[in-house]
Parts: C-alpha cells; structure tokens; sequence
C-alpha cells in the first residue's frame, strides 16, 4: 500500500472543540434538572457520564475510520445498507418513546437506527453514483435506481414517524445526487413527486382518522394543526404547542449582547423541554449573549466549510461526494435544529450535531468525521508527493 498523508489537523481539532463544548453546555443545560430531580437519582452528573461514555466510544471510532483507507467503504456498502434497513423494520416493532418508535435498547444505552441511516445512505449513493459514471445522467436505468433507495430509507424512517429526520435525509441525499451531475429537472422533478406523495399521504391519513372515533386519530390532528399555527404564531397556542418555541425566544432574548453568563440560564430551569438535547442552542444563546453565540457559529461555518475543502480537494469521485454529503448532513442538521428553535422553520425536534446530548446521533457523526479525515490524508498526500519529486530533480540537476 503507498504511503498515505497526515490528517488536516484543523478539522480533528475542531471537531473535538465541538465535542468538548457540546459536553460543557450538555453540564449546564442539565445538571439542576438532574440534582432536583429522585427520577436522575439527584445526581448533577447523570448526562454526563453517560455522554462521555459516548465521546469515549465516538473517539475510537474516528480514529479507527481515520486509518482505514476510505475507499473501503465503497465495498462495504451494501453489507451497512442492509444493516440499516434490517434495523429500521426492527424499531417498527420497539415500544413508542415520546410518540415514535425510534429507539432499540441495548442494556441501559438507547440507539437510534436513523442516525446510522443518515451516513448508510450517503455512502450507498455515492457509490452507486461512481460506479454508473456517465450512466447516472439516464433517467431510467441512472436516477431512477438512486431515488428508488432513497425512497425506501425515507419511507421506513417515517413509518416511526420521524419527519425531521426524514427531511434531513432526503435532502442530504439530494445534495448527493446533485453534486453527481444528476440533470435539475430531474431533481426539480423529484422535488414535485415528493410534495405530491407527501401531500397524498397526509391528506388520507387525515381523511381515515377523520373518520375514525378514536380519541387518538383526534389528538394526532390537533398535533399536527397545533404545529403549523405554533410556527406561525406561538402565542396563539401559548399553552400549547407554542409553549417551547415561546420558551425558547425568551431565552434567547434574555442572553442580551453578552449573556447572562455560564450556567445562569433561567429558562433551562424547567421551562424549556429537554434543554440538554433539541433546545440546547437557546441555553447557549441565553448563557453566552448574541457575542458569545456569534462566536459559536462562526466556529460552526468554519468547521463546515473546512470539511467541503477537504471533499473538493479529492480528486475521487466518490471521496468528493461522501465528503460533500458528510458535510452536508451535518449543515443540513445544524440548521434545522437552530432554524426550529428560533422558529425561523417549523420545529421538528432534532439534535444539534457534537452539541446536544444523544449517543447514536453523536457516535455517528464523530464516525462521519473519522472518514472526513481519511478523506483529508489522500488530499494532503499529493501535495508532499509533488515536492518529493521537485527536490529529487533540482538534486539531479544539480549532479549534472
């Protein structure tokens, strides 16, 4: 095997600046929750320890990732791909948490199949779109076969229902295919078909419930209802479904320019829900002010745009579009937990990556950055090739 190059240093460090902090605010946000309360054992420390355990793990598995040479996993694809979807049929059958089946437990840890879904799919298509080449811009026998995978994952993580997930998927999956050279009005045409199944979907089930006397297919329309009115105006439903998001604004707007300081969070006190996981940016905000939280997504863009480098740089197709995919996600991700929570979207509830508490969702992405930095050793090697040979000639010149 020829030599390979040094990982870009600034993205592992980065990532375990994200990590460390993520780690910093998940303390903050939680520990009073937890010390008052018998069900954590009154223990300050509960999500802690259980979220270095999972920092632990996800640093051995970015370093493992690091050293295997990436392209590895465009022969173990399809193995991870059928590992995913037998484990999301699995979680169909699992108890409902918070009115999803998302979860399968495993002794006391709790693993989320959608997120190891989330790179499997990046890593299918991926490799499906090098292989076909120039083949991928057919409609039929190219675009169709991508979409068709990418359907059937999005189906299965809405069976749970997971709609935040979901849509996270579908448009990595299309930043993916993009970056493959698939035609626009092919993906515009997907776009169309998406809207229109989704639409259907929803209007039957809205239709079957409506007919059905259940008090649950009741309550499933006032969620749904309750949603869009809280995106649009969540003091109309304050004590309901505009209760978080109003929650959440207010601490945002108590941190001020330079916020109330480093664990003297108000609102994390039992008024924002789960401020240790989907609500984890509003802590931030109101502990750390628009300066410190500035700061913060700077890191953030710097992080995201120093991964696309690394993805642009490689001069394999299929390294390219893992990269950008890898990078995408997280982007993808990021934006709609931040955008959810300041009610600049619709809240859907999902974590904000390296940041917020979760195991699955962290050990996958610090997984995700393990092949980012592989893909960053064969970015770095031709250039250190390229001044090898340089000297090797200027000596041979100079020998004549």
């Amino acid at each position: 095997m020829p030599k390979r190059g040094t990982p870009d240093f600034q993205l592992l460090i980065l990532t375990l600046l994200l990590v460390g902090f993520g780690l910093v605010m998940v303390f903050s946000a939680s520990s009073s929750l937890t010390l008052a309360s018998s069900k954590f054992g009154n223990d300050p420390l509960y999500f802690i320890k259980r979220q270095v355990i999972w920092i632990v793990l996800g640093t051995v598995v970015m370093f493992i990732a690091m050293n295997i040479h990436y392209s590895k996993f465009k022969k173990w694809y399809v193995p991870i791909f059928i590992i995913t979807v037998i484990l999301l049929l699995v979680v169909a059958f699992s108890e409902k948490i918070n009115g999803a089946k998302s979860w399968l437990s495993i002794g006391t840890l709790g693993i989320q199949p959608t997120e190891l879904a989330k790179i499997s799919i990046i890593l299918y298509i991926s490799a499906l779109i090098t292989k076909k080449g120039e083949r991928f811009r057919d409609f039929r026998t190219g675009y169709i076969p991508v979409m068709v995978i990418v359907g059937i994952v999005a189906g299965l993580i809405m069976m749970q229902p997971d709609l935040g997930s979901c849509l996270i998927l579908v448009a990595t999956s299309g930043l993916v295919i993009y970056a493959g050279g698939a035609s626009m009005k092919h993906i515009l045409g997907s776009i169309a078909l998406l809207v229109l199944g989704v639409g259907l979907v929803v209007g039957a089930k809205a239709a079957i419930d409506s007919l059905s006397p259940s008090d649950k297919a009741t309550d499933t329309q006032d969620y749904r209802k309750g949603r869009i009115v809280a995106f649009l105006d969540p003091y109309q439903v304050a004590e309901g479904d505009g209760y978080n998001i109003i929650q959440s604004l207010t601490a945002l707007g108590q941190g001020g320019v330079s916020g109330s300081g480093f664990g003297k969070s108000i609102q994390k006190l039992d008024y924002l829900k789960y401020p240790y996981t989907d609500f984890i940016f509003p802590v931030i905000g109101e502990e750390f002010g628009f300066l410190g939280t500035s700061i913060f997504l700077m890191l953030y863009l710097y992080f995201i745009w120093r991964g696309i480098l690394i993805a642009l740089r490689c001069k394999d197709p299929f390294g390219t579009l893992v990269g950008i995919g890898i990078m995408g996600l997280i982007a993808i991700q990021a934006f709609v937990n931040i955008g959810g929570v300041t009610n600049t979207i619709p809240l859907t509830g999902v974590t904000l990556p390296f940041i917020s508490y979760g195991g699955s969702s962290l050990l996958v992405s610090m997984l995700c950055m393990g092949i980012m930095l592989s893909i960053s050793r064969e970015t770095n090697l031709p250039a250190k090739e390229e001044v090898t040979k340089s000297v090797t000639t200027v000596r041979q010149v100079r020998s004549r």
